[in-house]
């Protein structure tokens, strides 16, 4: 039986198998390689429109990944596989998938809204999801943040959208609350005045909205005063403990007490027994 006619077939079919091969991988690497260069060059593009850096990032992540499949799609079709029924195949795989990763779904779902909504952008120092601190990116499932001494926390976009999100930079102004507390003793006109003149003396302190200088509570052991400057958001800490010291020092200057809780304790002898008893906190 003549068998030349198989092998002459099974070298041809395996000389194109390894020349699609070869050319299924050339697509995936080149292919690779200009997802990344279209994805540059639309985020350059949506950069030069002014669109909001958080939206940039979000929509060239997935931009990215959608050129990915689509260039993973490309290299086994070349190989000589079927493209139809391999997406059906991986649609049917992707419905379980999903069921099985709802919370991932979830987390995708909660990163549209925060595109959608913007409840923060990119810089922004906020407070969600049980951490704080500045947004650095916004991935398709989670949240990238950087905290004040450089330590960089990754949150699934749902936790960060499944609570209170308190956002201190969403507005260019804040308040500085300082509560201060003197003596019974000391002269209410003078309190008053020592304080106005801290304020007035700090050139960031904001003229409007005006300064808040109020007698708030009358506490055990002290009168506290309440201290409320305005002030621009990025000089906000600078502020608060800068003008707690000048507030220390002006105090020390005129001599008027902060004062701090004591007891008096009061002996009496009667016979062979001692008795102690605690008076009130007194106010000093």
């Amino acid at each position: 039986m003549d068998t030349q006619w198989l092998t002459d077939f099974v070298q041809m079919q395996g000389t194109s198998f390894v020349i699609n091969l070869v050319a299924a991988i050339a697509i995936f690497v080149v292919g690779r390689w200009a997802a990344k260069l279209l994805n540059r060059l639309a985020i350059k593009a949506m950069q030069r429109g002014r669109l909001d850096p958080l939206l940039v990032k979000f929509l060239g992540n997935i931009l990215h990944a959608l050129m990915l499949i689509f260039v993973v799609l490309a290299a086994i079709s070349q190989v000589g596989i079927q493209t139809t029924s391999l997406i059906a195949v991986i649609g049917a795989a992707g419905l379980a998938v999903g069921l099985a990763l709802q919370g991932s779904l979830a987390n995708f779902a909660a990163g549209v809204l925060v595109i959608i909504f913007r409840p923060y952008k990119i810089g922004d120092y906020v407070e969600a999801g049980g951490v704080a601190g500045t947004i650095d990116d916004v991935q398709i499932f989670t949240t990238e943040l950087c905290t004040p001494d450089n330590r960089r926390i990754i949150v699934p976009n749902g936790q960060m959208m499944n609570g209170a999100i308190t956002n201190y930079s969403s507005h260019d102004i804040r308040r500085v609350d300082l509560v201060v507390g003197v003596g019974y003793d000391d002269d209410i006109d003078t309190v008053r005045r020592v304080l106005e003149a801290v304020v007035a003396d700090d050139p960031r302190v904001l003229a409007d909205p005006a300064p808040n200088i109020r007698m708030s509570a009358m506490g055990d052991s002290s009168v506290s005063w309440i201290v409320r400057p305005w002030v621009k958001a990025a000089d906000y800490w600078d502020v608060h403990w800068e003008m707690t010291e000048a507030i220390k020092r002006r105090f020390d200057a005129e001599g008027i007490r902060i004062p701090f809780p004591q007891r008096d304790v009061h002996v009496y002898h009667h016979g062979e027994r001692t008795a102690e008893r605690p008076a009130a906190a007194l106010e000093r």
